[in-house]
């Protein structure tokens, strides 16, 4: 999968990640679409995808696969910390 097909989740208006997944599906015709997200903004990806599957696109997409993990960093003053992620796949029926 490219990373043309991905959408990342971050600090834009809601409603610009939403329209970003329906233009995948509709104007380049993707057949997959990846919503990513880390920390605080998983929340919001599964908001967006949702959104876009229920209000949007109704019954021509679903959700083919989730994934979840977790990363390690160092912060500057040498603690480790942990930063989880997801990934949501939403694919043509």
């Amino acid at each position: 999968m490219k990373d043309e097909n991905s959408i990342f989740v971050g600090n834009k208006p809601f409603l610009n990640y939403v329209t970003g997944v329906v233009m995948q599906f509709t104007s380049r015709g993707a057949s997959e679409v990846i919503v990513k997200a880390r920390g605080k903004f998983i929340s919001r990806a599964v908001d967006i995808a949702e959104v876009a599957r229920k209000r949007f696109l109704g019954d021509t997409i679903n959700i083919k696969d989730i994934k979840i993990d977790s990363e390690e960093f160092q912060t500057k003053e040498g603690r480790t910390i942990r930063v989880s992620n997801i990934e949501i796949t939403l694919g043509k029926k």
